[in-house]
């Protein structure tokens, strides 16, 4: 086929009708094309694509752009729901709260960008998809982030976490946009290439939602927002190819974010909708006017005329490609009424925004693009925009044999442990004892369990006022929902909004199916734990390449996890992104692919903001329950706990092996749907799933964030002793609960068992005391005993610790 492919285009190039000015292979390589994207353009056009026209293909057929690998697995995806009133294609999903409220929401990564430029990258990525967010319509008023980076010993990945972190907080807090939550994990696999995904959500202000769809013939076509210079060239094509040592020569394709600006365009876009005299809008994000001028007519089934000599250059001599190509942030393209054009450009000026008339909807689908009074482009939007390659892929029909022989591994495979502890052999195959105080230590200090304080203290969490629960404080962000009818834009409602990003990469990377269910069920889980209703998801495909089978394996198998997770638990996908060829190509010139990590933004309503909960303890005395998979559960036995896949195996074993616990889909919707009418009707003080470190560690994490200490009394069971500690798994979630509501929790119990014909797992594991200490003991034996100060020192410090 490839050979096929090569004559055909070598033929091709020598016919006179189809000679360029340009060299064609090394302008194909510069593009990321290949000679069979080639082949396609020339049969479509019937002529050779200019240099310039070229490069608008490149950006426009990039997986980035057109999702060529992974669109027909995407289209499997659930995206219908009673709440949903926009899904995938669009800038951002968009769902019914109610109260004629509608939230718009989505996440998207800049994971190369922040590679090479981790400030401007992640800076850049922020604005992007706040962007997103108002051009719908919307108020932002959330952000969220989900980040990955290698481990911290290593100083190139401080650095990235330092430059990424500033980044994020500068253009959030500039732009008066609270970041309430996220999430950050660190893996060898990310050295090189941090997975940096922005997650933003916002409040519609408009009657209409504003689409991207161009209409009406000869209408005007409006450029808002800052000027076009040569900043991010190339960015989309930059985005769909792997990272390697020399990928530092690509920082200018690294775009320059202005906070202050984008506050203006928000404000100046959000007065402009709300006239209803703009028809459509667009923003230019990755491939600039590119794509914007492209999406725009091909959703409207029209055309676009652009004229480049009416953009707003901020440089001199720059050409079409580089106009066209240029990824300068912070810019808007309308198509507005007739005869509106200057009361809509007014209110760009009166922000101190540049707006200007570039061009004109066309009834002939194409785009046309004229530079100098000359035609330099002119393609068929389709071709650029909607009907585009899809790469054909075979897909394993077994796990790959390295993932077959994970599988293989068992508990039995560790060495014998009892109440004191166990022996683990060193990399120097030299014995050490750990008691279970000290793994528990180590576990509060792996960066990826511990507190992200040293994060989100650099984030303006609070501006806007409606944060109710700060980042830390819960499984998920809460804040509230303000009314945003002009007459009562003070009054406070009781509504609220949780959100949450969630993926447990290290269990997608041993199966990516049971992974990918584990990430939407407990970002669902998350969200169930403050007392919300999952709403909906947005999701972010972090993969190698999928050029690979086994990339494209995990890509496919996860698709199909979050397929069938979402649908169980009612949680539609609205949209999201895809970012392969997340890998970086060594010195040595061994390929280092990441994790896969199909990350999942949700958020879920909340009714009463006044019946919401943390995971922080209450009150001495009050008693802890654990509900999910019981403790007596084998891990030999039931296969929705277990030690594989563990941050205990990784962190005391160092090994990251066996099959991940399969998620009871089953139990886990019955759990959480009991787990919100218990929070509603106000009988449970707290919550907090178990999750990375296993039950020890979300007891400790408790008794940290409360200041209360906890005694628990475990039950005896023919488990071994870490797996009772640390397996993960198991839909487990730990609650509290007033004594003096025993008998009413008791009785919701029976209740909700006659309801559902189905009895909630559910034990009490012991009560919080005075006593500032985790006390976990079986029967008689004492297992653990620390103090406040020692799990705090330990799960405050570590990223710290290691930061400086």
């Amino acid at each position: 086929m490839l050979e096929n492919s090569s004559i055909e285009f070598e033929n091709l190039v020598k016919l006179s009708s189809f000679k360029t000015d340009y060299d064609v292979l090394s302008s194909l390589s510069h593009e990321g094309l290949k000679k069979e994207d080639y082949i396609e353009i020339c049969k479509r056009l019937e002529r050779a694509p200019n240099r310039t026209e070229l490069g608008m293909f490149g950006v426009m057929w990039s997986e980035h752009c057109c999702y060529r690998n992974s669109k027909p697995l995407l289209q499997n995806l659930p995206t219908s729901g009673k709440r949903i009133l926009v899904g995938p294609g669009e800038n951002a999903g968009v769902v019914d709260i109610g109260d004629g409220q509608r939230i718009a929401f989505k996440i998207e990564s800049h994971n190369h960008p922040s590679a090479v430029e981790p400030f401007q990258g992640a800076a850049t990525g922020v604005g992007g998809i706040l962007r997103d967010i108002f051009t719908m319509g919307a108020r932002p008023i959330a952000l969220l982030n989900a980040l990955r980076f290698g481990l911290l010993e290593d100083k190139k990945n401080v650095g990235l976490l330092e430059g990424v972190v500033a980044g994020i907080a500068h253009y959030g807090n500039c732009v008066g946009v609270p970041t309430i939550g996220g999430e950050t994990s660190f893996n060898t696999s990310y050295s090189g290439n941090p997975l940096v995904n922005a997650m933003a959500i916002g409040l519609l202000e408009t009657k209409d939602i504003v689409c991207s769809g161009a209409k009406g013939i000869d209408y005007p076509v409006i450029y808002v927002g800052s000027t076009t210079g040569r900043d991010g060239m190339g960015g989309a094509s930059f985005a769909s190819a792997e990272l390697s040592n020399t990928s530092l020569d690509d920082r200018p394709a690294v775009q320059v974010g202005d906070p202050f600006l984008e506050k203006g365009l928000i404000e100046g876009c959000l007065e402009a909708f709300k006239t209803g005299n703009v028809i459509a809008a667009q923003d230019m994000g990755a491939a600039g006017l590119t794509c914007s001028c492209s999406e725009m007519a091909a959703k409207g089934e029209v055309g676009i005329e652009l004229d480049l000599d009416l953009v707003p250059a901020r440089e001199q001599g720059m050409t079409p490609y580089e106009f066209l190509l240029s990824e300068s942030q912070e810019r808007m393209l309308f198509v507005v009424k007739p005869g509106k054009e200057n009361d809509v450009m007014k209110i760009f000026t009166n922000w101190g925004l540049k707006a200007q008339v570039v061009g004109k909807v066309l009834k002939e689908r194409v785009v046309r693009v004229l530079y100098q009074k000359k035609i330099v482009v002119d393609l068929p939007a389709d071709a650029l925009a909607e009907d585009t390659p899809v790469n054909e892929h075979s897909l394993l029909s077994n796990p790959p044999k390295y993932i077959l022989d994970h599988w293989k591994w068992t508990e039995e495979n560790l060495p014998f442990s009892n109440e004191k502890g166990i022996t683990v052999q060193d990399k120097i195959k030299k014995d050490r004892f750990f008691t279970w105080n000290n793994i528990l230590l180590k576990l509060l200090d792996d960066p990826t369990i511990a507190s992200k304080k040293w994060i989100y203290n650099q984030y303006d969490y609070q501006v806007q006022n409606n944060t109710i629960i700060p980042p830390g404080a819960a499984d998920a962000a809460v804040i509230r929902v303000r009314d945003i009818d002009s007459k009562k834009s003070d009054k406070l409602i009781n509504k609220g909004l949780a959100a949450v990003v969630d993926c447990p990469n290290r269990w997608v990377a041993l199966d990516p199916e049971r992974g990918a269910i584990a990430a939407v069920a407990e970002a669902s889980r998350n969200i169930s734990c403050v007392g919300g209703e999952p709403l909906a998801l947005t999701d972010n495909l972090n993969f190698s390449s999928p050029d690979h089978a086994i990339g494209y394996w995990q890509l496919a198998k996860a698709c199909e996890g979050i397929s069938k997770a979402s649908l169980h638990l009612d949680t539609p996908v609205t949209g999201g992104n895809v970012s392969l060829y997340n890998e970086i190509r060594l010195s040595t010139g061994e390929i280092q692919p990441i994790q896969p990590t199909p990350v999942i933004g949700m958020i879920g309503l909340i009714d009463d903001i006044n019946t919401i909960v943390g995971q922080s303890w209450i009150n001495e005395g009050d008693l802890i329950w654990l509900l999910g998979v019981p403790l007596e559960a084998s891990s030999l036995l039931d296969n929705r706990i277990s030690l594989s896949c563990t941050a205990y195996l990784e962190n005391i074993f160092n090994l990251h092996t066996g099959r991940p616990p399969e998620i009871d889909l089953n139990l886990e919707k019955l759990i959480q749907s009991f787990l919100r009418k218990s929070i509603s009707n106000q009988l449970i003080l707290s919550a907090h799933d178990v999750s990375d470190g296993g039950i020890a560690t979300a007891l400790a994490e408790s008794v940290i964030s409360s200041g209360l200490g906890a005694k628990c009394i475990f039950p005896n069971t023919s488990n071994r002793i870490d797996s009772l500690l640390f397996a993960e798994g198991g839909s487990r979630i730990v609650i509290s609960i007033s004594p003096s509501k025993l008998s009413e929790w008791k009785l919701n119990l029976r209740t909700f068992a006659r309801e559902n014909s189905f009895s909630i797992p559910a034990m009490q594991i012991g009560h919080v005391q005075r006593d500032p200490s985790l006390s976990i003991s079986q029967a008689n034996v004492e297992l653990i005993q620390l103090s406040i100060s020692q799990l705090a020192s330990s799960f405050n410090n570590a990223i710290p610790r290691r930061m400086s």
